[in-house]
Parts: structure tokens; C-alpha cells; sequence
């Protein structure tokens, strides 16, 4: 018997597109499913919470996820990658070379947001680093008509920001996973990563991709739509003092 999206925890966005509200600090994981692949976005602060993400999409699925796209390189989306082994991961340009010798640094976050230090220690000895380098656009064929776009965003929220855009199907509107570049739950957080002056303009480049017509999913809080990412890009700018 299927197994409902909901049953699960999960929010239905479209035909086998998805989205899970993690526990703990309401970070999204996306999945976009095809006929012969499956995308999961981003993978929780935990190689447990990986491990949980594993078994749910397996049993939505009935099999395996097989790409993964880190929105960026902070430890609420990225420490559950080796949960998953085999799978193609994907982050954007010079996000591999930040992670190789940076588990001490995501261990270091994880202890500060409340993690365990003997489970953030474990996760981040386990940090996977992506295989697949994005630069620019690089879209996925997962199958069955399904693709996905990975569009690299450069230096905003992160230094490293990761987009991706499920056209719409079957007359359904297109969903844009747009990590922490947009935050709903919360004001958008810039730590010592953030290049505040290039946000709004990823945020422009989110709408681009996404029209106004799209889904919206934050990387904490609710869906929004286009008007939502066009106040806060406005926002963005006021803060940080860009036209």
C-alpha cells in the first residue's frame, strides 16, 4: 500500500515533489522524485536525522534516492549526507574545497546550536563532500520527464548558495528549493559568511528562475510565493545598503 506524503510528516508541493520541516531548527529537505531517479535537497544537521530522512523517502519511494544538492555549507543542511551511500551530491562551485578539513568547523556550529558533542563529533567525522561541482546551471534528469535545475548562486546567505528549480508539471506550478537564500520563519540570518551586498540579487535571480507563479521553499519556515521573496529581497537590500 502507498504511503501518504503526510503520513510521514511530509508536505506535498506537486507530483512527487516534497518537502520534510525538520525538527530542532525547521530546516527543509526537498525530494523530487522521477521514473528512474530521486533528489533529495539538503540532509540535516545529523548523520541521524540523515539516517531518519534514508528510511523515509525509501518508504515513500519504494527505493533509493540517488542525487543529493547541498543548498550550502552550513551543519543543519548538510551533516546527514553519509546516510546515503552511492549517491551523486552535487553543491555549487568551491564548496568541495571548503569542506575538505572543515568538520572541525561544522562540529564547532553544531556544538553552539545545542548538538550533542559526541553525536556532532560523529556527524562530522562522517561529512560527505560533494562529487559534482555546479557552475552556473546544471540540470539533473531523474526521468520520466522529471528534471531538475541546480543553479549556483554564488556568495549571498553563504558563500556557496545552491538553488533548484522543478518546472512544473501537468499544470502544476514550478517549486524553487531556495535553501537559506529565503527564510520565512524567521528575519534571514547572515553570519561571517554572508556577502549581504550580493543578496538581493540572488534573490532576483531566484525569481528569474522560479516566475511569479511558483512555489517558494524556504530553508526555515513555510512556503511562500513570489510577492514574499520580493519583499524580503527588498528587505535584504535596506539592510545592507544596496540599490
Amino acid at each position: 500500500m502507498d504511503i501518504a506524503w503526510e503520513d510521514l510528516g511530509w508536505e506535498r508541493l506537486g507530483d512527487g515533489v516534497g518537502r520534510r520541516r525538520l525538527p530542532g531548527w525547521d530546516a527543509t529537505a526537498g525530494l523530487v522524485a522521477g521514473t528512474a531517479g530521486a533528489l533529495l535537497y539538503d540532509t540535516g544537521s545529523t548523520l541521524r536525522e540523515g539516517v531518519e530522512l534514508r528510511r523515509q523517502t525509501e518508504a515513500l519511494l519504494g527505493r533509493r534516492v540517488t542525487h543529493i544538492a547541498l543548498s550550502h555549507p552550513h551543519f543543519d543542511h548538510v551533516l546527514g549526507t553519509a546516510a546515503f551511500a552511492g549517491v551523486q551530491v552535487y553543491g555549487s562551485a568551491g564548496l568541495p574545497a571548503l569542506l575538505r578539513g572543515g568538520e572541525q568547523e561544522l562540529y564547532a556550529s553544531a556544538v553552539a546550536h545545542g548538538v550533542a558533542e559526541d553525536e556532532a563529533a560523529g556527524s562530522a567525522d562522517a561529512l560527505v563532500v560533494p562529487g559534482h561541482e555546479v557552475r552556473g546551471e546544471r540540470t539533473l534528469d531523474l526521468g520520466g520527464g522529471r528534471q531538475v535545475v541546480l543553479a549556483d548562486l554564488g556568495s549571498a546567505h553563504s558563500g556557496h548558495d545552491l538553488a533548484a528549480l522543478v518546472p512544473g508539471a501537468a499544470g502544476g506550478p514550478a517549486v524553487v528549493f531556495c535553501g537559506d537564500l529565503v527564510e520565512e520563519s524567521g528575519e534571514p540570518q547572515a553570519g561571517p559568511d554572508a556577502t549581504g551586498a550580493r543578496w538581493p540579487a540572488a534573490l532576483d535571480r531566484l525569481l528569474e528562475l522560479g516566475g511569479e507563479e511558483a512555489l517558494y521553499v524556504p530553508g526555515h519556515g513555510a512556503v511562500v510565493d513570489a510577492a514574499f521573496v520580493r519583499a524580503q529581497r527588498e528587505a535584504l537590500a535596506e539592510r545592507f545598503a544596496v540599490a
